[in-house]
This record gives C-alpha cells, structure tokens and sequence, in this order.
C-alpha cells in the first residue's frame, strides 16, 4: 500500500504538539476550529477531557523526524456533542451483542464544522501520509477491540480517498447561507417572493417595536465581561433543555476564547431604556465565513433568535463580504430564511464482520433517501 511506513507517535493532549508546527500543516485548513489554540482552549478549560468523554489522540505521522502528517482524533465513551446521531447503530451493536463504545471520532470537538481532513504538510505526498495513518488507526482499534472509527463532517474530496480504504460514506442534512454578491440586505430579501419578503420585514419590525437596540460586537470591542455574559446566556439556553441541555463548554473556555478574539463576532440585544443584555449569539469567522454557534436569552420575544442568529449576521456577511454562513445544526426553519440545505458526508468503518455487512447496504438507502430530502427542502425554499 505504502512506498514506504511513516513512523507514528501517538500523543494524548495537543500541549504535547508544537504549536507552530501544528498551525503550520493545519493552515491549509483555513478552518478556526482546526487551529492549536482553539483545541488548546478545549483542553485548558477542562472541555475536553477523559472525564468529558472526550480522550484525545493525536496521531502524527514523521517522514524521518519531521512531521508530516496528524490524524486529530478522540477516543469517546458516548456520542454526545457530535450533532449526527447514531442511536441505531449503538442499538445494532447491543442486539448484535457488541460494546459500542468506546469509539473514534474524527471532529472538532462539539463543533459540527464541515471540512475536517488531516493536517498534512503540503511537501509530503498526501495519499502516502492517509494510507499510514489510517492503516495505524484501524491496527489501534483492532488491538484495542474498538468496534468502529467515525470520520464527522468530512471534507468530501478527502473523504472520496478513505472509501477506497474500506470506510463507508453517510449523509447527513446540514444548512448553509451563500453570498450571491448582495450589496445590501435588501438585495439578499430581494431573492424571496413578496409574500416571505413581508414576512422577514415583519419579524425584523418587531424587534424595533421592542425597543430593543442591537448591538455588534468584534475584536476591537470584546473584553472579559462580554464573553462571560454570553456564557451566562450559554448556560441558561442549556438549562431551559433539562437533560438535553448540551451544556459543554465551561466558562474558562469563554474566557480563554479572548486570546483569539480576532475570530469572534458576538450579537447582544438590549432594551433601550436601560444597560443590561437580554440576548446574545457568538459566531466564529475568519475572512470568508461565519460559523454561527451558541445562542442565549433571559427574555421570550418573538422573532429575537431569528435576529441575532440569522439576519443580523447575514447583515455583518453582506457588508464584509463574506462567502458563506454555516448556522450551526438543525433546523428546517432555517430555510423559509434563506439557508439551503446541503449534505455532509461522514465516513465510517466498523471493525466486526457482522455490524459492517448489515449497515452497508442500510447506508445506501438512507443516503438516496437524504439526497432526496435535501432537494426537496430546497424547492421549498420561498425564492422567486
């Protein structure tokens, strides 16, 4: 398979990874949530951890004694956090008389972020650098009677490559706004019908006659406070869900975010009349895209999510020229507001002869069938 076998060291906490190395073979990723100091961050707050459920293990590839490759990976003992749901297939694993878990996922970690791929030097031969890493990491289940390794939100290109290695493809729904070079919100409204483009000025509308004044806030305006009050509204979101709350982030990890706050944009509402935040929503971007992620409110007002998790950062896209807005998981509402539906590709091997010929031909169906759905989702999306 290789021309040669690259060795490979695995490493149990990115503290053990230089940094600059690391941002060196990830940048090609140009993703916030692949960078040092975001897993870093994870990690430091305690996030992420073997007591989270979150073990890391980073695979790294050396050609002679420098890196060439790393295989970011966690070794999980429950499937929460990672917003594809896998019940069946722990459900198959019981009746099948298998331990589901503990099993390897492939993500960043609470972030369903679509592109993730190896680190890879770009000097190096990049089917080379896979073909050890993955022949490492299926010899490592296999040894450690893991049933199955799960590569989330894959980049599709990448993820074509693992298939030939024997890893099965499965798709899932996610949402995505794309910039159609709109100048001004208007013209993004200007894609709907009349009758959706009422409606969004109504619900935009109402928040005036709330009193409620909107606030944006970037790198240049984003100090401790802000970033402890939008884990505050984090905390309570997560709450009003009971035992459904993904509450998973600690508030060292909001406050350590600061060191990287170029990437943060942060939304606040508060009522005219007076200082104190009712509602808040935190994007991470970079100079092409926004990721929406957390959102929070002491307040119930209609239409309020809708602002500060969609238009108002559709809004901040338009003006800085950004491609596209991933607003985060879930959600057919999002279409009736101008986000497409679009597939995300995971890629899976399961190391037991029985559970891996019974999913295959499950997986097919269900893929066919997603594919289905999402065109449908977007015929009914209310453009002109």
């Amino acid at each position: 398979m290789n021309h040669f076998e690259h060795r490979i060291e695995i490493k149990l906490s990115i503290k053990e990874i230089n940094k600059n190395n690391w941002n060196a073979l990830s940048k090609s990723l140009d993703n916030p949530f692949f960078e040092w100091e975001w897993l870093y961050n994870l990690e430091l707050s305690k996030s992420v951890a073997r007591e989270t459920g979150w073990q890391p293990l980073y695979f790294i590839a050396y050609d002679n004694e420098e890196i060439c490759g790393i295989a970011p990976l966690f070794l999980k003992n429950h499937s929460y956090g990672e917003f594809i749901f896998d019940q069946s297939f722990a459900r198959l694993a019981q009746d099948l008389n298998l331990n589901y878990y503990p099993k390897l996922i492939g993500m960043s970690p609470y972030s369903p972020i679509n592109g993730y791929q190896f680190l890879y030097n770009d000097n190096k031969s990049k089917t080379e650098i896979t073909n050890s890493l993955i022949k490492n990491i299926d010899n490592f289940a296999l040894k450690n009677k893991i049933l199955s390794c799960n590569f989330l939100y894959a980049n599709e290109d990448w993820g074509q490559h693992l298939q030939s290695l024997g890893y099965k493809e499965w798709i899932n729904t996610s949402s995505e706004w794309k910039n159609n070079g709109e100048k001004t919100f208007d013209d993004f409204l200007s894609r709907f019908n009349s009758n959706q483009r009422r409606n969004i000025k109504k619900e935009r509308k109402s928040i005036v006659k709330e009193n409620l004044e909107i606030k944006i806030h970037t790198e240049e305006n984003i100090n401790v406070e802000i970033v402890q009050k939008m884990h505050n509204f984090y905390e309570q979101h997560c709450l009003r869900w009971g035992v459904w709350g993904s509450k998973y982030l600690t508030s060292k990890f909001f406050t350590d975010i600061l060191k990287n706050r170029s990437n943060l944009l942060l939304f606040s509402a508060s009522r005219i009349d007076s200082d104190s935040t009712i509602a808040m929503s935190m994007c991470i971007k970079n100079d092409k895209n926004i990721w929406g992620r957390y959102w929070g409110s002491e307040e119930e007002i209609l239409n309020l999510h809708f602002e500060l998790c969609y238009y108002q950062p559709i809004e901040w896209a338009i003006k800085n020229n950004i491609k596209s807005f991933d607003p985060g998981a879930g959600g057919k509402h999002k279409r009736r507001r101008g986000f497409f539906a679009k597939g995300t590709k995971s890629f899976h091997k399961w190391f037991d002869k029985n559970m891996a010929e019974i999913i295959s031909p499950w997986l097919n169906e269900v893929n066919s069938q997603t594919i289905k759905e999402i065109e449908l989702e977007n015929n009914s999306i209310p453009f002109k």
